[in-house]
């Protein structure tokens, strides 16, 4: 049987979670389920054989040395032979009965020959000891319930953005935009929903809660204090992502797309406050010089870029090394961290 959904699960020392993940993909016979054993130590590969057997149509199992997230994405995407691609963590899941629907709008899709690049739905932050769970929606910033164009995309305010767990898509059009994710690093998502986007035509934004972000734990790599920890790689993500907006072939695919441009402007200028403001919530004097080197990497790279961004509210009071302006931010980002109940 054709497959409509491969659905990539990278899995590193997933044991505590991967029955949950796995349970709310098995459903139907139209998914690919692509478990990614990247190394792990514990009885992740046990787990995955387990379920490969019980699921032979259903799950493939790939076992590769560790390679880090975006490793595991690229070996999931590789071995995806389903028409439309998604990324669901081992430790997050879909809910079912959304994942039906999905699967049978998608099949209309490929039976009417629609070529729709790009599906989005809602994602729920899940958020551990929260009884309140955010669903993060884009009501206001898309049509809904109506194949459409950048063009024709509403406006999304400053910290609004659609991240990993929104997105389902199209494989070959993700294959064909060559996208190949740094390995050994974590942040990477940002990279996998960003760099597609310029190369996206046909979008769809059903309004449905369909993917169960599972955040909050001490050792999750979006905890607050792990995130500074790992500031470094937040900080190559960030220039990862500047030098592809710079790109020629980039900037020639975005000509005559403002909103699209905008938009990745805007998605870019708040990754860069996020690694700027972590650095000045540590205080650390080691963390202030990465994110220095972050502002003095945009200028090399394009200084009409550094320009912008450093002349803007947010990066201007980002750098502006003054108690007050510090004070600010930081209050700033405790009000969003408190809206949306991220870290």
């Amino acid at each position: 049987m054709k497959k409509i959904l491969s659905v990539a699960v990278p899995s590193y020392n997933s044991q505590d979670y991967l029955d949950r993940s796995i349970n709310s993909l098995v459903g139907d016979n139209r998914v690919e389920v692509i478990i990614v054993n990247d190394g792990s130590t514990d009885k992740t590969p046990e787990l995955a054989e387990k379920y490969q057997k019980q699921y032979p149509d259903i799950i493939k199992v790939i076992n590769k040395e560790n390679g880090g997230h975006g490793s595991a994405v690229n070996a999931g995407l590789e071995a995806a032979t389903g028409a439309y691609f998604k990324v669901v963590d081992s430790d997050d899941w879909v809910d079912s009965d959304v994942l039906v629907q999905i699967l049978d709008f998608l099949e209309k899709c490929i039976d009417e020959e629609r070529d729709l690049d790009l599906l989005i739905s809602n994602f729920i932050y899940d958020k551990v000891g929260k009884k309140h769970k955010k669903t993060m929606k884009y009501r206001r910033e898309l049509p809904t319930d109506i194949f459409f164009n950048w063009s024709q995309m509403g406006h999304f305010p400053k910290g609004t953005y659609i991240l990993m767990h929104s997105v389902i898509f199209r494989t070959k059009m993700l294959k064909d935009c060559g996208i190949k994710l740094p390995e050994h690093c974590f942040y990477v998502d940002n990279i996998y929903v960003f760099n597609p986007l310029p190369y996206v035509k046909k979008i769809y934004y059903m309004d449905v809660p369909f993917y169960h972000y599972y955040i909050g734990r001490d050792d999750q790599s979006v905890n607050q204090e792990v995130m500074i920890k790992r500031l470094d790689q937040q900080a190559k993500v960030n220039i990862e992502m500047v030098k592809f907006f710079t790109d020629e072939n980039t900037k020639n695919l975005l000509k005559g797309n403002k909103k699209l441009k905008k938009y990745m402007y805007n998605y870019l200028e708040i990754i860069t406050t996020i690694t700027s403001v972590l650095a000045i919530y540590s205080g650390d004097t080691e963390k202030m010089s990465i994110k220095d080197k972050v502002w003095t990497d945009i200028h090399e790279i394009s200084p009409a870029l550094h320009h912008k961004m450093y002349h803007g509210f947010l990066g201007f009071m980002a750098n502006r090394k003054t108690k007050v302006s510090y004070k600010f931010i930081i209050a700033q980002y405790k009000i969003v961290q408190k809206i949306y109940n991220f870290n």
